[in-house]
């Protein structure tokens, strides 16, 4: 986009020490270290604090503070590191489909933000800020074929013009988003950010990969999915929340008077559930 990332401070960040160069295996190695080593949270909007979408406060919350975020500032960063290694990315808007039932009526709202990033004239798929189902590796921009990156398998269908990505859950087929290959401005995410901002303000979600495994957080619900298993944990305390938050998914949490009394709301809302 138009700032340039603070590249070694990144890959500092992700334990990342192996090439630059714009290569696939160097966009496969950071595509699986992003998502290990930050996680994705919503602790700001929970707290009822802004999500800024400037790189300068991307890189100061999720490098310097040690923090996660959501879609949108995983993903900027992402472009950033990208564009300062010469890669060629193009950022797009998605409509997530993920958790909606097969009847709703209607196209998605655009809400989520992926990229395509070009290595030896072939384009690829990445998204590094997808939650619980992020993906461990960038994916072929090609139709109708399955695709396995750290062990979930994946598959793009469509294409003319709006592409849609699946994930195999079981044996189903199950719909992530959907796209166009439209270029998207920052004052276009910020716009979209506005909204996502208020949708995270009542409920609490964490995720993380490591290796194959991967953990999500949803308000007093820890899951594990190890080796096709998936395990769930109750949490009831805010005291257990806050270190599944740091030793779990790795967040430095941040040093404010906020953020048990924006706990204890999400764990009374799950108790009446």
């Amino acid at each position: 986009m138009s700032e340039e990332a603070n590249l070694d401070a990144y890959l500092r960040r992700i334990n990342y020490s192996g090439s630059i160069a714009p290569t696939l295996e160097t966009l496969q190695m950071l595509h699986r270290q992003h998502p290990a080593a930050i996680a994705f949270e919503n602790l700001d909007p929970l707290m009822e604090r802004p999500v800024r979408l400037q790189l300068s406060d991307i890189e100061q919350k999720l490098l310097n503070e040690r923090r996660g975020g959501y879609c949108f500032e995983h993903n900027l960063l992402f472009t950033a590191v990208l564009e300062a290694m010469d890669y060629a990315v193009t950022p797009l808007a998605a409509g997530v489909l993920w958790g909606r039932s097969p009847d709703e009526a209607g196209e998605a709202t655009l809400n989520h933000m992926a990229m395509t990033v070009e290595v030896g004239g072939t384009a690829y798929l990445a998204d590094v800020g997808f939650g619980g189902q992020v993906m461990a590796g960038p994916l072929r921009l090609r139709a109708d074929i399955e695709q396995t990156v750290g062990g979930e398998t994946y598959r793009l269908t469509g294409g003319h013009p709006k592409w849609r990505l699946e994930t195999r859950i079981g044996g189903d087929w199950r719909p992530m988003y959907e796209f166009t290959l439209a270029p998207q401005t920052l004052d276009e995410y910020v716009a979209m950010n506005d909204g996502t901002m208020v949708m995270f303000r009542d409920i609490l979600m964490a995720a993380r990969t490591d290796g194959e495994v991967r953990y999500g957080l949803f308000n007093g619900r820890l899951k594990t999915h190890r080796n096709g298993e998936t395990t769930t944990r109750m949490l009831a305390t805010v005291g257990e929340i806050r270190d599944v938050l740091a030793s779990i998914f790795l967040i430095a949490l941040p040093d404010s008077d906020r953020l048990d009394p924006a706990i204890e709301k999400v764990l009374r809302h799950e108790a009446a559930a």
